[in-house]
């Protein structure tokens, strides 16, 4: 099973969105990702619906940021993009009757359970201005080319 990498993807991009004067278009955040501008277009197309991103169409258009890094939390974004599963591990549901196969799920859905309500309270925490600052200190501490 493939990870589903939007949330990263798309935090990468809006701190370099925020990073550059000039909108971005499609086809250039396209190829930074490796990929479709359709795809570009429709995963910022859900960030849009919330408010994070404008677009401008036209010779001169593109994507720029709708809020300030320090009002988007990573939960903003993860929640934009449809909240997709935390986790990749699912339960067997081969058996529904066999009492083991019960136990077995009752166990591991209270810690998926469990762990995903940690992981979404720590997503909410951390704001997109807080990733750019570590950015920052890091092109800061980077030896010079």
């Amino acid at each position: 099973m493939r990870n589903d990498t939007r949330l990263s993807r798309m935090l990468h991009v809006l701190i370099h969105m925020d990073r550059h004067e000039a909108r971005a278009t499609s086809e250039t955040i396209a190829q930074m990702l490796g990929t479709n501008p359709v795809v570009v277009r429709r995963t910022l197309g859900l960030l849009k619906e919330k408010g994070y991103v404008r677009s401008e169409k036209g010779h001169q258009g593109g994507w720029t940021l709708g809020k300030t890094l320090s009002e988007i939390t990573l939960l903003d974004i993860h929640n934009a993009l449809g909240t997709p599963s935390i986790f990749a591990i699912g339960l067997s549901t081969d058996h529904p009757q066999c009492l083991v196969e019960q136990a077995v799920n009752a166990a591991l859905s209270d810690a998926f359970d469990q762990a995903q309500a940690l992981l979404l309270a720590r997503l909410g925490d951390v704001t997109l201005a807080q990733l750019a600052e570590d950015f920052d200190e890091r092109c800061r501490l980077a030896p010079a080319p």
